[in-house]
Order: structure tokens, then C-alpha cells, then sequence
């Protein structure tokens, strides 16, 4: 049996991945969590064979979760799950450590398949992310502003159009202030944008932020 954690957290979506995969017939859920510190008392006690990690958690970036995790347990093989398009985050995911990344309106039998396909240590790629990935070879220079960004940019860029203060968003990463300022100043600067307030129109025109 495959053995699976689910990090996710709304309980009507763990829900709702636990009986797809449960009606595989060779998956085991053996694990859920709400947020990181759940999901590090899990992995205490015992690493699965895949971790389906939705991006977007609160307190922390999904995306910095699983260096975190790829950090301790390198052979672990983890699917992001998000609700935002494989344009967005699918990339970034990959050069993060990611097996792989599926949208969460992705049709049952896709989740399936990647989780089996994580499980022997191959990367899923579904067939949006495939065509992007194609894409990228024939024109590598291409790319919106925003994927130029540090992952700790990004994260920042996400806050930021959220609405948090630089204090908050600095508590929320374990970061100064300063720190924080700092990679604003950069990610503005990268992208070409004066304000707080055009960074969350780009952000929201890019559906970066739910």
C-alpha cells in the first residue's frame, strides 16, 4: 500500500481527497494535518511514502514547507495541491523539490495517478503544467515579472497583496522588519512597480492571492 498525508487546511477538502484516494484500492491515507506544526508531529512519528501539500496554509508559504520538509526527509516524495492555475505556482514547485503539482480541479483519476507516480519516485507533470514546461524550452527568456522573484520574494509579494503590514507579514516568515523591506524593495524593484497598491493589482490580475 501506498502510504499518504494530506495537509490541508479545510477539512471538507481533506475529506473529499481521503475517499478518491481510499477508492484506489492500493492508497493509504495514514495522516492529515491543518498546518505545518501538525504536519511535523505527524512526520515525528513516521514518513509516509507521498505528501499532498496544498500551497496555500496559514502561517506558513506551502511552498517554503517543503524545503523544510525535503530539508529532513529528502526521499520523501511530495505533491503540491493548489486552487491557483499550474502557471502560477507549477515551476516554482518543481525547482523547490516538488514531485509534482496538481490543480485542485484536476479530474479523480489525475490525483490518483500522481500519487502512484510520486510513490516510485518519478515527477508527475499534468499535461497544463507539460504544455508550460514546453513552452519555457522554446522560449526561455519568457515569463511574467513575478517569476523572476526569490521564493522569499514571492512569499513576501503574497502577503503584501494580502493586506498584512510589514510587521505581521515579518512574524509570519520569522524575519525582521528590515528584512522584510528588504526583499520589498527587491521585488518592486524586479517588477517594475512603485507601490503597495500596484502590487496588489498585479497580483490580483495574475491570481496570485485567492
Amino acid at each position: 500500500m501506498i502510504r499518504v498525508v494530506i495537509v490541508d487546511d479545510h477539512a471538507v477538502v481533506r475529506r473529499g481527497l481521503r475517499q478518491i484516494l481510499a477508492e484506489a484500492g492500493d492508497i493509504e491515507v495514514t495522516g492529515e494535518a491543518d498546518g505545518y506544526a501538525a504536519l511535523a508531529e505527524l512526520l515525528r512519528a513516521g514518513v509516509p511514502d507521498v505528501l499532498l501539500l496544498d500551497v496555500s496554509l496559514p502561517g506558513r508559504d506551502g511552498i517554503d514547507i517543503l524545503k523544510g520538509v525535503k530539508e529532513r526527509h529528502p526521499k520523501l516524495s511530495v505533491l503540491i495541491l493548489s486552487m491557483f492555475p499550474e502557471d502560477q505556482y507549477g515551476m516554482r514547485a518543481l525547482k523547490a523539490g516538488a514531485s509534482g503539482y496538481l490543480n485542485k480541479d484536476a479530474a479523480p483519476e489525475h490525483l490518483v495517478l500522481a500519487v502512484r507516480t510520486a510513490a516510485s519516485g518519478r515527477k508527475y507533470v499534468s499535461p497544463a503544467l507539460g504544455a508550460i514546461l514546453a513552452d519555457r524550452v522554446n522560449e526561455p527568456a519568457a515569463g511574467a515579472p513575478h517569476e523572476r522573484l526569490s521564493d522569499r520574494e514571492f512569499e513576501t509579494l503574497k502577503h503584501i497583496a494580502g493586506g498584512r503590514k510589514l510587521a505581521e507579514i515579518a512574524d509570519i516568515m520569522h524575519l525582521s522588519p528590515k528584512t522584510v523591506s528588504v526583499y520589498r524593495a527587491r521585488l518592486l524593484e524586479k517588477m517594475n512597480l512603485q507601490t503597495n497598491a500596484e502590487l496588489t493589482q498585479y497580483a490580483m490580475r495574475h491570481n496570485l492571492i485567492g
